[in-house]
């Protein structure tokens, strides 16, 4: 059956019973379409393409009506035109080669005397557009921008759009009749213009910079709408076009940005607009959103930034779920300008980690995070501690790190930062970073008169659970590296000494041992710990007796790490008293800062800068290429306190060697045992260079001072004397856009496979480079640490630095794989490049 028209097709597949009749109609009703084309049937053809329009509305193959919409768009009457280019629209895409026909359609229809005619070819035009066809009608659509008809320069605009963003090079064809539009008063002009403008603005530069004279007339606009009364036709929830006032703060925002004078003329209309729009309403909250954003991105006077973030503020104690997660959110953005401000919203952020959405939480957390400082670092402290107790799996590995670094960094003493890693230990033990546990280890080492303290507490919390493994790690290791203090001076349990045994201490560690929460880790450290216990001259011989039977156990454990220590463990006990020298407290390792990781959504956590030393140490070049006075001297008081606790070597030298030669040499064995500059000091992966995407590189994670002893090895080879000051070279990086970088590399003859980069960044042009991003990653096989850049934004004439190490296999070339992205002359720029233009041999050479 063939339905003449359309009204009777859609009456016919209505009533079909099930999908097959369906698509057996569809099929016979197409084939009949076919025949009809093929017949020349021009007295059908209208009906014809309306109902396959409606077949491919329903899903089923309609391509081949393309030529007969052609056929319709050349017809004289104004309903044929109208069909064919809908199905123009429908069935064609700026990737068909039948386009190319529809140019001449489309020049000829803009030139018509009937403007709705012209209205279809203008709308066809904007839909379907390819290059090529922009670059062959753009005269056209810049004729028609000056039209004496709103409805087709509105029109006109929208295609002038389409084409500035296929073809960008001729976007400044449309500057003169674009300047031209915003002084129309129709709203529906203005609104297209405006959003012409937007994207010209964006893609070219000399766009932006002619369009800056604008600014006042935009300013009118704006105000003549903020200060309009009732308008019918524009009204929406009682607030005249929103649209057009949201689309004029987001062009302000672009002209603005960076200029002062621009900033300066919209300053008073922000303030206006902040104050006088209605936040009762969606609507009203729209505009301020986009006003807030306005201000926080032009050069604005403080005060008006301070407004701006009061609105934020307001948001927050919006009912409205989609409100505060976007307040939340700007906030984030915001905090780094001016932290003072946001500090005063800081109760109703807190409030927003008890909210029931996840991601309300998640937003105010990561803000709670950039709120800390000096002042309030008890009070924020305390409060993610409580949300701690109660927060989500997913969020407790973040938090623990952010509030050890927190204590780390603002801490007002060492006893209050002590309590409050001993509190995440207990709650969260499980979702401690190794990093965190590293940096508490090494703080107890460093404070001595607290370590009784901090001992007994890690005994009470250890007794109490088993289950938090790096509090069981933790406790294992403070109490076997500092028993006798708790020996002699017993556990304070609430304000109250108890007085332990070294057989308490030993069942306690026994008990860690024998619990299912015990793991391949755990067990080596209580095989350390108790290895140290048993060299205290308080513990009884049964207890020594227990130790070794426990340590002969395990020489036979299929682990062969745990084997291994197991059996050096239990060789010490057959040296008599010379296990007590090996086995006595360790030196205080290096302080370092806490490692800079990632927790969600790449946000940056941790300090970057120590309080008392350098997270890469005195190792990297500074900007000259040479070490600074503080590393020389930093250098020389390590040596010295390594000399005051071993004294000068007793070993039988050669008769050549000088005595202070040879305390030189066992200072620099010992600083190489135990020291951190030396490539197996922090074992971390590092970064794929051939992964698809290289993460950003950070420092190592640092690790304790290892509990177990070392294994002896050979004497090292006496340390070159008095090295020949290094020649220093640049390597060229990277020269584009304006921007520059050189890497220098520096070795030291004494440490192969350690080589020190310091990258420089300069700007070649009189603009200068913002929001610089410098990645890098290595080779699977090699090791990358990075400090903080000097500074992001670069100016002309300067040079802003960042420092790394690189630590390869002897006789290895080192390749870099740099990520770089930054801002320059208000455009974007991202690159990736792969540096291996440093000389061979620069780690050194293998030894045969």
């Amino acid at each position: 059956m063939v339905y003449h028209n359309l009204k009777a097709l859609i009456k016919g597949i209505r009533s079909c019973k099930t999908v097959a009749d369906e698509r057996a109609l569809i099929q016979q009703e197409s084939a009949a379409i076919r025949a009809s084309f093929r017949e020349e049937d021009t007295y059908q053809r209208h009906n014809n393409i309306a109902k396959l329009l409606y077949i491919h509305m329903l899903g089923s193959p309609a391509h081949f009506g393309q030529i007969e919409c052609l056929k319709l768009v050349a017809s004289p009457r104004f309903s044929d035109k109208r069909l064919g280019y809908l199905g123009i629209m429908l069935l064609l895409d700026e990737n068909q080669e039948v386009l190319t026909l529809v140019t001449n359609s489309l020049k000829n229809d803009m030139n018509h005397s009937n403007m709705y005619a012209v209205g279809l070819a203008l709308c066809t035009f904007a839909n379907i557009a390819s290059e090529e066809m922009s670059r062959d009608l753009a005269n056209e659509i810049e004729k028609l921008l000056g039209s004496s008809n709103t409805y087709i320069r509105k029109k006109a605009a929208l295609c002038g759009l389409r084409v500035v963003k296929k073809v960008p090079d001729i976007a400044d064809h449309f500057v003169a009749k674009s300047k031209n539009l915003l002084t129309d008063r129709n709203h529906g002009v203005l609104l297209t213009a405006i959003t012409l403008v937007t994207e010209m603005v964006q893609i070219d530069a000399g766009v932006l910079e002619e369009f800056r004279s604008a600014v006042p007339l935009l300013v009118r606009n704006l105000k003549s709408l903020v200060t309009t009364g009732y308008s019918p036709e524009h009204d929406v929830s009682g607030i005249t076009d929103p649209f057009l006032q949201v689309k004029i703060l987001r062009l302000l925002r672009l002209l603005g940005r960076g200029d002062a004078q621009a900033s300066e003329t919209m300053n008073d209309i922000l303030a206006q607009v902040a104050t006088n729009t209605d936040s009762s309403k969606n609507v009203g909250n729209s505009i301020l959103y986009e006003t807030v954003l306005t201000v926080l991105e032009i050069e604005a006077d403080t005060g008006l930034r301070v407004m701006a973030i009061n609105i934020l503020g307001k948001f927050l104690s919006n009912k409205d779920n989609n409100i505060r997660y976007v307040a939340l959110n700007t906030l984030n953005k915001v905090v780094s300008m001016d932290t003072n401000a946001v500090q005063r919203h800081r109760n109703i952020i807190l409030d927003c980690l008890r909210d029931g959405d996840i991601s309300i939480r998640r937003r105010a957390l990561e803000l709670s995070y950039a709120l800390i400082n000096d002042q309030n670092v008890r009070i924020l402290v305390r409060e993610l501690l409580a949300f701690l107790e109660v927060a989500d799996d997913e969020f407790k590995s973040g938090l623990t790190t952010q509030i050890c670094l927190a204590a780390e960094k603002f801490a007002p003493n060492k006893r209050w930062h002590i309590d409050t890693v001993l509190r995440v230990l207990k709650l969260a033990g499980n979702f401690v970073r190794e990093e965190i546990l590293s940096a508490f280890i090494r703080l107890v080492a460093h404070t001595p008169e607290l370590q009784g303290y901090t001992a007994s507490k890690l005994y009470l919390a250890l007794k109490a659970d088993l289950s938090q493994e790096s509090l069981t790690l933790a406790a294992t290791w403070i109490i076997g590296e500092y028993s006798e203090v708790i020996l002699q001076g017993g556990i304070v349990d609430e304000d109250q000494t108890v007085m332990i045994s070294d057989k308490d201490v030993i069942d306690l560690i026994f008990s860690v041992m024998d619990s299912p929460y015990a793991n391949y880790l755990i067990r080596q450290f209580v095989l350390a710990g108790i290895t140290k216990i048993a060299a205290r001259s308080t513990t009884s011989s049964p207890e020594q007796d227990r130790i070794a039977e426990l340590l002969a156990k395990y020489t036979s454990a299929p682990e062969l790490e745990l084997q291994q220590r197991a059996v050096e463990f239990a060789s010490l006990f057959t040296l008599g008293e010379t296990r007590f020298g090996v086995l006595e407290q360790m030196p205080p390792p290096e302080i370092k800062t806490t490692v800079i990781g990632v927790v969600s959504e790449k946000k940056p956590v941790g300090s970057t800068t120590g309080k008392e030393g350098d997270l890469i140490g005195d190792e990297i070049p500074s900007a000259s290429g040479n070490n600074g006075p503080s590393a020389d001297a930093t250098a020389q008081s390590n040596a010295q306190m390594l000399l005051d606790i071993f004294g000068p070597s007793s070993s039988d030298s050669a008769p050549a060697t000088t005595p202070a030669q040879q305390q030189k040499s066992t200072v620099n064995d010992i600083m190489d045992l135990f020291g951190s500059s030396g490539a197996g000091t922090s074992a971390a992966p590092s970064s794929s260079m051939f992964s698809s995407t290289p993460t950003p590189s950070s420092a190592f994670p640092s690790t304790p001072a290892s509990a177990f002893p070392p294994t002896p090895t050979p004497a090292a080879a006496p340390a070159v004397q008095n090295p020949q000051q290094q020649k220093l070279t640049s390597y060229p990086a990277y020269d584009k856009n304006e921007v520059k970088i050189t890497l220098t590399p520096q070795t030291s003859p004494t440490k192969p496979g350690v080589v020190m980069i310091l990258a420089r960044f300069q700007v070649t042009g009189s603009e200068e480079a913002s929001g610089l991003s410098f990645q890098a990653a290595v080779p699977k096989s090699q090791q990358l640490q990075m400090l903080p850049m000097s500074n992001p934004t670069i100016s002309p004439g300067a040079v802003e630095t960042q420092q790394m190490r690189v630590v390869a296999p002897v006789g290895s070339n080192v390749r870099l794989r740099l990520r770089i992205s930054y801002n320059i002359g208000g455009q974007t720029y991202q690159d990736q490049v792969d540096f291996s233009g440093f000389p061979p041999g620069l780690t050194g050479t293998p030894s045969a």
